[in-house]
C-alpha cells in the first residue's frame, strides 16, 4: 500500500489539505499528516488553525516525524495557504525533508503557495506552478507555467484551491497508476 506524508500548519489552506488527504485515501493511499509549528516556537494547541478557521487534528507533531521518512513514506505533500505554507517552507528540517524525498525520486507534491517549499529547499530547476501570489519568486529561478498541474519527473505542483482536485488525482496516478485515477474519479460525480 502507498503512503504518504501530508504538512499542515496554521494557517495552511483547508481545502488543498482536505481534498488531497481524502482523495488519497479514497484511492488506498495510507496518509500521515504532521503538525509544523513555527521554527522557533512551541504551540500548545493538539490543532492546526487553517486559513479559514476550520481547526484539523493532525496525525503526529511534525517531531516525530522519522529521520527516515522518505524510505517510510512514497510520498510528501506540502499545501499552500500563505500563512501556513511559509511556516513549512521556510523550516529547514521540512527543507532537508523535501530534498531527501525529491533525491530518492519519491513524489513531492506542492500546491498553491505551498510550492515556494521549493525554492526554500533549493530544487533544480524545472517547471512547476503555483498560486499567482508567489509566481514573481518563482519566475525567477524555474520555468513557471500556469497550467492546473504540472508534472516534473517527481515533483507535481498546482496552482490553488481550484485546482486540488486534479492536483490531488494527479498524485493517486503516480502512486497508483492511471487505472485507480479512473476508479477514484468516477464516483466522485464531476459534472461534464
Amino acid at each position: 500500500m502507498p503512503s504518504a506524508l501530508i504538512l499542515i500548519a496554521d494557517g495552511t489552506e483547508e481545502m488543498e489539505f482536505t481534498i488531497t488527504y481524502d482523495t488519497l485515501v479514497r484511492a488506498g493511499v495510507k496518509c500521515t499528516s504532521a503538525f509544523v509549528e513555527p521554527q522557533g516556537r512551541k504551540s500548545e494547541n493538539t490543532y492546526a488553525t487553517c486559513s479559514r478557521g476550520v481547526r484539523i487534528v493532525p496525525d503526529m507533531p511534525e517531531a516525530d516525524i522519522p529521520l527516515d521518512a522518505a524510505d517510510v513514506f512514497d510520498a510528501i505533500v506540502v499545501p499552500g495557504g500563505a500563512k501556513g505554507a511559509e511556516t513549512i517552507s521556510q523550516k529547514p528540517t521540512i527543507q532537508a525533508l523535501v530534498r531527501d524525498f525529491y533525491g530518492k525520486k519519491k513524489v513531492v507534491s506542492m500546491i498553491c503557495a505551498g510550492s515556494i517549499a521549493a525554492l526554500e529547499s533549493g530544487l533544480p530547476f524545472q517547471p512547476l506552478t503555483s498560486h499567482p501570489s508567489v509566481k514573481e519568486q518563482l519566475d525567477r529561478k524555474y520555468d513557471y507555467r500556469e497550467d492546473p498541474v504540472i508534472v516534473s519527473s517527481n515533483l507535481i505542483t498546482s496552482r490553488g484551491p481550484g485546482t486540488a482536485f486534479p492536483f490531488a488525482l494527479t498524485i493517486v496516478e503516480m502512486l497508483c497508476g492511471p487505472e485507480k485515477r479512473k476508479e477514484v474519479y468516477e464516483p466522485m460525480v464531476f459534472p461534464k
